[in-house]
């Protein structure tokens, strides 16, 4: 059968019990024989022992007493400290997902407990943004999904509602649901590669962003052409450790993003270069202007520039572009440009070894 377990009280009490216990059981054995000493020297033998047990009967008493006393006050100091624990115990109990605005109130002096109760409200804190995030992100994502999806239901519906339809009317309800199809399908995997990037990073190798890049500006060559938008690169080698195919994705999203929100006849420029401990992905492009305010919250899930309903996109590049530079422990800018448009800057920890370090010449490429 295991021993019942011993509260912090209980514990705190029993050494303050001990140390007072300790302390006084020295001091009256040193009295105690210090007074041995002067009864030897100034009573005879008989009255000397039999004054020494007195002093022994009453040195027992008070230090039963003295231990007592200590083990009460020592209980009572040992409430009062640990007080403001209790109170952080039971608000940390009773914080829920539906009571995460429920904060710690300590007052007192500046001490550890103070820094704990700050330490957990600030925790308290980041957990509220996060849930209240996610919230957003499933509300957005449902919305999101549920478009196409009305799309494919009411087309069908309505060819069903017709007893007799003809050739052009299924090829029209065909052509809907295919392009709802594609929008949903375009969504999810936008999805899972935001998910990859928010998860970490779970093999890394030497990558050359500047060969990301590349790869990014062939593939969307075609879309900028027809968009009537001029796409010009300047490629320095900057080595990274990394995902390739995220940092891929990455470099594709941010030209994407400076094609689409775009104009005719405009640009968009891609930039790597290597830094002193980091390197650079720097992407402008011209386009309508863009307000600070809405700038800031590009980054977020779902969010446009265009809010009508052909909005292009879901609303998810620069939301993985972040994702991605989380994963690999780098930094995100997007500022607008006074003429219209966006420059978006990504940096990332530098490659200690990095790959094609051997060349000197630089990569000055025009799409």
């Amino acid at each position: 059968m295991s021993m019942p377990r011993l509260t912090i009280r209980a514990r705190l009490t029993a050494l303050y019990a001990l140390l007072v216990a300790l302390s006084t059981g020295i001091l009256l054995l040193v009295s105690y024989w210090l007074l041995g000493r002067h009864f030897d020297r100034t009573l005879p033998a008989p009255l000397a022992g039999d004054a020494l047990d007195e002093v022994a009967v009453q040195y027992s008493v008070a230090f039963l007493g003295v231990v007592l006393l200590a083990t009460a006050i020592g209980w009572a100091i040992a409430g009062h400290v640990l007080a403001p624990l209790k109170r952080i115990t039971g608000t940390a109990r009773r914080v829920s997902e539906q009571r995460l605005g429920e904060r710690i109130e300590l007052a007192g002096p500046d001490d550890e407990l103070r820094e704990l109760a700050e330490t957990l409200n600030s925790m308290l804190d980041r957990l509220a943004d996060s849930f209240d995030a996610q919230r957003r992100f499933v509300a957005n994502a449902s919305h999101e999904l549920r478009g196409p999806l009305t799309v494919i239901r009411s087309e069908a519906e309505v060819a069903l509602a017709n007893p007799e339809p003809d050739l052009d009317e299924l090829r029209g309800m065909a052509e809907s649901v295919v392009h709802a199809s594609r929008r949903t399908e375009a969504l999810l995997a936008s999805l899972l590669i935001l998910a990859r990037g928010q998860r970490g990073l779970v093999r890394s190798r030497p990558v050359d962003l500047a060969e990301a890049a590349q790869a990014a500006l062939d593939s969307e060559a075609a879309a900028a052409a027809s968009e009537s938008v001029r796409l010009t690169a300047r490629l320095d080698p900057a080595g990274v450790d990394g995902d390739a195919a995220l940092l891929e994705r990455l470099a594709v999203n941010l030209i994407e993003n400076g094609v689409r929100y775009n104009r005719p006849g405009g640009f968009v420029e891609v930039s790597t270069r290597a830094g002193v401990g980091s390197v650079e992905l720097r992407v402008e492009n011209s386009g309508p202007p863009v307000d600070h305010a809405d700038a800031a919250r590009l980054a977020e899930p779902f969010e446009r520039l265009a809010r009508e309903a052909d909005a292009k996109g879901a609303g998810l590049g620069l939301s993985i572009v972040r994702a991605v530079r989380e994963a690999h422990g780098g930094s995100l800018a997007i500022e607008p440009r006074p003429e219209g448009g966006l420059v978006v800057s990504v940096r990332l920890p530098r490659a200690a070894a990095r790959p094609d370090d051997s060349r000197d010449s630089r990569l000055a490429r025009r799409a």
